[in-house]
């Protein structure tokens, strides 16, 4: 039976024998130290970002700055080099499909024909002249009818003939370059006819002659390519006809520097 004065064991443990000052002191809540915890990972984390950012523009700030084709503006960087250390040239330099093309010097052209009429360059002109004496001796005549014409000669075939047959700049392009912009500047290029079927000249035609055949199987000996094969990667028509002199480093420099320029 319970005294009635003295407390019980109890009563004891819950205040007398637990310390004042403790007692006094709010218990540690669970959720308050979760809070903490995720406020220092909070921190930290946002401060690793922060970080990583001002790096990624730092690096940026740093770089080049890259023009609209892709390349840099710093003049550190030189423009595209061909094995010579010459410029390319751009791409964008063709018009309608065709290549630009200085004139050949003056001084260096040499006449084929007996009129003198029809002139190419003396590396040409000399290949050229024992081409066509090897054709003959198998029976076929190859017939020059063009060699070298200047800008000025271009203008008056590209743009006369344009008005006279009522074409769009376009169309004018499929079958003659623009002034300036023509093989034949150069005085490695030639058209080629068979004397024997003058009917077929300067067409697709031609394709079919003796002197066409003849060409296909021995032009090559003599440094004589076909410009314009048909599906050509210029969009050129298939010119036939048409042929150039690649016997030397400046012509073969001449032509595939320019077809370079396509890729």
């Amino acid at each position: 039976m319970k005294k009635a004065n003295w407390p019980d064991k109890s009563e004891k443990l819950a205040g007398a024998e637990i310390p004042v000052a403790l007692r006094d002191l709010p218990r540690e809540s669970t959720t308050s130290r979760w809070w903490l915890w995720l406020l220092v990972v909070g921190i930290t984390g946002f401060g690793a970002i922060a970080i990583t950012i001002a790096l990624f523009f730092l690096n940026r700030a740093n770089q080049p700055l890259a023009t609209s084709g892709g390349s840099s503006s710093s003049s550190a960087v030189a423009a595209p080099q061909d094995v010579n250390g010459t410029s390319k040239i751009a791409s964008e330099d063709n018009v309608l499909g065709h290549l630009p093309y200085q004139e050949a010097p003056v001084d260096e052209l040499v006449a084929i024909t007996a009129d003198r009429r029809i002139r190419l360059r003396q590396s040409a002109a000399q290949k050229f002249i024992l081409m066509a004496d090897a054709a003959r001796a198998d029976g076929v005549i190859l017939s020059s009818l063009s060699g070298y014409r200047t800008v000025a000669e271009q203008d008056s075939l590209f743009f006369e003939v344009k008005a006279q047959r009522q074409q769009n700049a376009a169309k004018r392009a499929e079958v003659s370059a623009p002034p300036g912009y023509s093989e034949h500047h150069t005085g490695y290029a030639i058209d080629i006819g068979d004397g024997k079927t003058p009917a077929t000249n300067l067409s697709v035609n031609f394709e079919n002659t003796a002197a066409f055949r003849w060409l296909q199987e021995n032009a090559a000996r003599y440094s004589f390519e076909l410009s314009f094969p048909r599906d050509n990667a210029q969009g050129i028509s298939y010119e036939p006809w048409h042929w150039r002199f690649v016997g030397d480093i400046d012509s073969l420099e001449t032509f595939y520097r320019a077809q370079n320029t396509q890729k």
